[in-house]
C-alpha cells in the first residue's frame, strides 16, 4: 500500500472546509488549519480512548455498532458523520478499499467472524492473543468503515482488545518511517488473509510496551 493521499467522491462527506485550501474536510468546529485539525483530533482521540476503556468490561464481546460508537465517541462532536458508514469510496495510493455499499455487509460478517471468533481477548498464551489483534485490526482496516480515521479506531480496538488480555496500553508510537511501510505492507497481505506480518508488528508493539512498561 503506497502512502498518499485519499481519492474520494460524492455526497458531504467529500466537501471541505471552506478557507482550508482543500486540506481539511468540513467539520463542526469551522477548523480551517491542518495543524489546528490534526492537534484537536488527537486531543479528541485521548479523551475518547479513556472514556472507550471505561465502557467495555473484560469480558465483552464487541459487535459493529461497538465500533461505530467508539468513532462516534472520539468524532462525532468533530464532523456530522462521526459514529457513521462512510458513503464514499476510498483508496490510498493505487490500493482500493471497500467499496462504500459494501460495507454495511462487510461490517455484518466482520461482527460475525473475527468479532464473534477473537472478541473477549481472553486468550491463554501470547501468541493467540497476537493473532486476534492482528486478524482483528486487519481486518477492519481493510473494510475502512469510515471516512476517517479507521485506522486509529483500529488501533484504539486493539488497545481494548490487549487491555482484556490482561495487557497495559500498547503503545504504536515507533510505526513511523519504515516502520509504517511495513505496517501498510502487512495490511495488504491481509487481502489475502495472510496475517503474519501483522502478527510480526503486534508482536513488536507487545514487546516495546511491556519493556517500556518495567522501565517506568
Amino acid at each position: 500500500m503506497t502512502a498518499g493521499r485519499y481519492d474520494v467522491s460524492g455526497l458531504v462527506e467529500a466537501q471541505y472546509e471552506p478557507g482550508s485550501r482543500g486540506r481539511v474536510l468540513r467539520n463542526r468546529l469551522g477548523i480551517t488549519s491542518k495543524r489546528l485539525m490534526d492537534e484537536t483530533e488527537a486531543r479528541e482521540q485521548k479523551r475518547a480512548l479513556h472514556e472507550i476503556l471505561t465502557i467495555y468490561t473484560a469480558d465483552h464481546r464487541f459487535k459493529s455498532a461497538d465500533i461505530q460508537r467508539m468513532h462516534k465517541i472520539w468524532l462525532g462532536g468533530i464532523y456530522e458523520w462521526g459514529g457513521h458508514y462512510r458513503q464514499v469510496n476510498l483508496s490510498k495510493g493505487a490500493f482500493p478499499f471497500a467499496a462504500a455499499g459494501r460495507i454495511p455487509d462487510l461490517m455484518d460478517n466482520f461482527e460475525k467472524g473475527p468479532l464473534r471468533q477473537f472478541t473477549p481477548c481472553l486468550f491463554a498464551t501470547q501468541p493467540e492473543v497476537v493473532h486476534a489483534l492482528a486478524v482483528v485490526h486487519t481486518e477492519l482496516v481493510l473494510i475502512h468503515p469510515f471516512r476517517e480515521g479507521n485506522g486509529r479506531v483500529a488501533r484504539m480496538l486493539a488497545i481494548v482488545l490487549a487491555a482484556q488480555a490482561g495487557l497495559p496500553p500498547l503503545d504504536f508510537s515507533h510505526l513511523q518511517g519504515r516502520k509504517k511501510l511495513e505496517y501498510f505492507r502487512a495490511v495488504q497481505w491481509g487481502m489475502d488473509y495472510d496475517y503474519a506480518p501483522m502478527e510480526e508488528i503486534f508482536t513488536c508493539v507487545i514487546e516495546r510496551t511491556l519493556t517500556r512498561r518495567r522501565q517506568s
